[in-house]
């Protein structure tokens, strides 16, 4: 598969995962830590959760803005600028579980961050300019 393809698809389900599960925290967050096996906070806590759910849905809306407009640019633009937010994301997360401060059930959010975070590099340097692998049309 080509690399702008890889690109295209993480670009895809990155942003779809973080658009909707922000959506969730941002709309409905005693509903989606359930799912993650996190008990749900008191409705005053809720509202920093809530808070955080806005941002992961924008990071989500990078990628997924990136693919829509279309371009190798935008994309490796994407995949740059959204590096140091999974990369803090990841660092903090794992440090809060470890720490106690976070229940397992949030360590999804570290695996996902640091694993997205060398798939995007990887692709970054596959995608370097002068490096590019022309696609052909799509039918």
């Amino acid at each position: 598969m080509p690399t702008a393809k890889i690109a295209r698809l993480l670009a895809l389900v990155a942003g779809s995962l973080d658009f909707f599960s922000g959506l969730g925290f941002v709309f409905c967050p005693q509903r989606i830590l359930p799912l993650m096996r996190v008990e749900t906070p008191t409705a005053e806590a809720l509202i920093y959760l809530r808070f955080v759910g806005a941002f992961v849905l924008a990071v989500g809306a990078c990628y997924l803005f990136a693919l829509v407009r279309g371009g190798l640019d935008r994309l490796r633009a994407a995949l740059e600028f959204t590096i140091p937010f999974r990369l803090s994301t990841g660092a903090f997360s794992a440090t809060a579980i470890g720490l106690g401060w976070l229940s397992t059930g949030w360590a999804g959010v570290p695996v996902v961050d640091f694993a997205l975070v060398s798939l995007q590099l990887w692709l970054l340097v596959k995608l370097r300019p002068g490096k590019v692998e022309i696609l052909p049309p799509s039918p």
